[in-house]
């Protein structure tokens, strides 16, 4: 495991501690991380993780596992080409996986990587659901996001760059939750450095990276399904009442109403219905 530092590296940020956290973690679950190497690399400020990972790719011809953590984004970027509010005090972060999966499955890495991240979270007894598709949910309230972006060649993709931020201590509106607020008012959970944060939500990554691979679709599927805030939960859309279900191995959220008294299964495409998060 390798680090490249950049010129701009902050002070309050260590990479010798993302490293050391890193190795850690390895050691407790070497049949996951052993797989997946991270060379991550640290800068102050930038305008998106995701496309400094790109231009790593493009540049360098970088390998799986090469990661770039930032400060502060300028134009961080949020599912369906929304901008992500990247200020100081949360965690930005990007990774480059080759999965070689068929595009119809593209859904399922942003699957995993919720799955992995929320559970590493969880065992460190803080207490993470998931938002259909790309959420992270702590007391029903944002905590962080997924945004996955893949290349492809034929029907396959060559190359995936998962980005996720975490709001750690930054601001958030009141949809959203940073881990500080968190842990004011649940101390029995201890806090995490910033860089031990990073480590866990990259070891989270390669956890469910693997767990897909070595268990496959249908298995992810259901490890992702069990950790949904909103499953089991009824929304409102349209007057109508919609038991929410689960999801799909293509993505698609899986429903249930009552119309004139008959039970009637649907499926939703993401972005074409709006779960809302917890007052």
């Amino acid at each position: 495991m390798s680090s490249s530092l950049s010129s701009s590296l902050s002070p309050s940020f260590s990479l010798d501690r993302l490293n050391a956290a890193l190795v850690t973690l390895q050691h407790q679950d070497e049949a996951t991380s052993q797989r997946l190497g991270f060379e991550v690399r640290y800068l102050d400020r930038l305008d998106s993780t995701n496309a400094e990972v790109w231009r790593r790719l493009d540049d360098e011809a970088a390998k799986p596992g090469a990661t770039t953590i930032a400060g502060q984004q300028t134009a961080g970027r949020g599912q369906w080409s929304r901008s992500w509010q990247s200020e100081p005090g949360g965690l930005y972060l990007s990774t480059l996986l080759t999965p070689y999966l068929p595009i119809a499955e593209s859904v399922q890495l942003t699957f995993a990587s919720a799955w992995g991240i929320a559970t590493s979270l969880r065992d460190r007894g803080i207490p993470v659901e998931l938002k259909w598709p790309n959420d992270l949910l702590l007391k029903g309230r944002k905590l962080g996001g997924i945004l996955t972006e893949i290349r492809t060649q034929a029907d396959t993709i060559r190359h995936a760059v998962v980005g996720v931020g975490i709001n750690w201590h930054n601001a958030t509106p009141p949809t959203g939750i940073n881990l500080h607020e968190f842990w004011t008012n649940h101390q029995q959970s201890a806090p995490l450095s910033l860089e031990l944060l990073g480590a866990i939500v990259l070891s989270g990554i390669a956890r469910g990276y693997y767990y897909w691979q070595t268990h496959g679709i249908e298995a992810g599927t259901a490890a992702y399904e069990a950790l949904l805030f909103h499953r089991g939960r009824t929304i409102v859309m349209d007057h109508q009442l919609i038991a929410v279900l689960g999801v799909t191995i293509d993505g698609k959220l899986r429903a249930r109403c009552v119309q004139n008294g008959i039970e009637c299964d649907m499926t939703f495409m993401p972005g074409s219905i709006q779960l809302g998060y917890e007052p």
